[in-house]
């Protein structure tokens, strides 16, 4: 880093990294080491980042956290490798390899697609209170597209903010009835009517999130990597300005959508996706970016995605891990993606944007730290100044001035230098003099 290797000239160097597509003739993968980081608020000189950018079609972000781990140390002293934890790769598989490979794939084909024919028609047959839970779900619809949904351009924009995760389960606690995972996206939805309403481009209608869900079954430890996920459509309700209700209603949305998600199988859906041949797949991709069908019919508004790591103190080298913190994928129609990691204690709400979409990622950071504190002080209220002057300066937006007329105006200048006080003698008479 050059000097004074500060996080924003970190976040500029990450946002440049993230832009450039990887080679796909190597490995789907690339790692770097960037050092100097000296001028790092709240980090001791002379840290180290590791940053690794690795194809999504290799991993989720589950199998992402255990690559992370396995890179670390629980203690400060590095472990010692034997002789038997060497890796060797297989070797390349030849054409009569793949062709077995695919001969056995096809004669397997007729019933995996029966099975799923039948999962399908079972999903449409859901039960009774399955179906109430589903009428209370909200409009998931996009009614209205914001300055994210367009193209996306090659250039990129990369920012984070640490919370204490204690505070987040603090808050939790205190209202009851809803998750963790709930006060996230309500922050989130905070920052986003927060940034948008700045620039005079808030929809009336709320702004609909893609929230990524694994489909691994619980305790599943499979680490032969892959990508198992899928995901489900949730209200922001950018639409309710008060923190406390708008939590309440991305709760009741997010309940009836995993239950509703839950039941049609999330699993079946990565099945389904997974039987369509990768040609038709591709040839699908290639269609939707020449036509522009992905920028004009988002989907979803924006991608809020939570990934929980570990949390004790990891080591590379001897060096303590302090932050850990990721950035997600864009594509055209959907131009910010929110990442949320925990480690250790401690939670990071990080982002990755367009440059022409987002030419101020510092305000978007300015935005998640005005909308988490607008929740803790609603849940947790505080005595009024126990905030630093610096959070509460973070308000940047101020109430638009009245409008007056130009003649109004200068009718009231000219009364401002003409009433002047006049002074006063010590008889109390005015003196008419000029």
């Amino acid at each position: 880093m050059p000097k004074p290797g500060d996080r924003r000239q970190f976040s500029i160097l990450v946002a440049r990294l993230h832009s450039r597509p990887i080679d796909l003739a190597r490995p789907p993968w690339e790692a770097y080491i960037i050092e100097g980081l000296d001028n790092f608020e709240s980090l001791p000189p002379g840290c180290f980042a590791m940053y690794m950018k690795i194809h999504h079609s290799a991993i989720d972000g589950a199998t992402g956290n255990q690559i992370i781990e396995a890179l670390h140390d629980l203690t400060p002293v590095p472990g010692s490798f034997s002789d038997e934890d060497e890796w060797e790769p297989e070797e390349t598989p030849g054409n009569l390899s793949l062709l077995g490979h695919s001969y056995v794939g096809l004669l397997k084909q007729p019933s995996r697609v029966f099975t799923l024919l039948k999962h399908t028609y079972d999903s449409f047959n859901l039960p009774v209170e399955i179906g109430k839970q589903k009428e209370h779900m909200e409009d998931h619809g996009i009614k209205e597209r914001t300055r994210f949904n367009h193209d996306v351009s090659p250039h990129r924009v990369f920012g984070g903010v640490p919370i204490e995760l204690d505070r987040l389960k603090a808050i939790k606690n205190a209202i009851g009835n809803c998750t963790l995972n709930d006060v996230i996206l309500s922050i989130a939805s905070g920052a986003l009517r927060c940034y948008l309403d700045d620039k005079d481009e808030l929809p009336e209608s709320p702004l609909i999130a893609g929230v990524p869900m694994s489909t691994r079954a619980p305790g599943d430890t499979d680490t032969s990597g892959g990508n198992a996920v899928s995901g489900m459509r949730i209200s922001l309700r950018t639409d309710v300005d008060d923190p406390l209700i708008r939590l309440k209603k991305i709760h009741n949305d997010a309940i009836a959508s995993k239950t509703y998600a839950n039941a049609v199988g999330a699993q079946r859906l990565v099945d389904i996706a997974e039987s369509i041949p990768s040609s038709i797949t591709a040839l699908g991709m290639r269609i939707m970016s020449a036509t522009g069908l992905g920028a004009n019919n988002p989907l979803v508004h924006v991608v809020v995605t939570n990934v929980p790591g570990v949390q004790v103190p990891l080591y590379m080298c001897g060096a303590k891990a302090l932050r850990w913190l990721g950035a997600g994928v864009l594509i055209d129609g959907m131009g910010l993606f929110i990442t949320i990691n925990s480690y250790n204690g401690g939670l990071i709400i990080a982002f990755i944007s367009d440059r022409k979409m987002m030419p101020d990622p510092e305000f978007f950071s300015e935005c998640i730290t005005k909308s988490f504190h607008e929740l803790d002080n609603a849940a947790l209220p505080v005595p009024a100044g126990a905030y630093p002057k610096t959070v509460r300066k973070i308000i940047r937006k101020k109430a638009p001035a009245k409008k007056t007329s130009k003649r109004v105006r200068k009718k009231a200048t000219v009364k401002k230098v003409l009433v002047k006080k006049t002074p006063v003698k010590k008889s109390g008479k005015r003196d008419t003099g000029g």
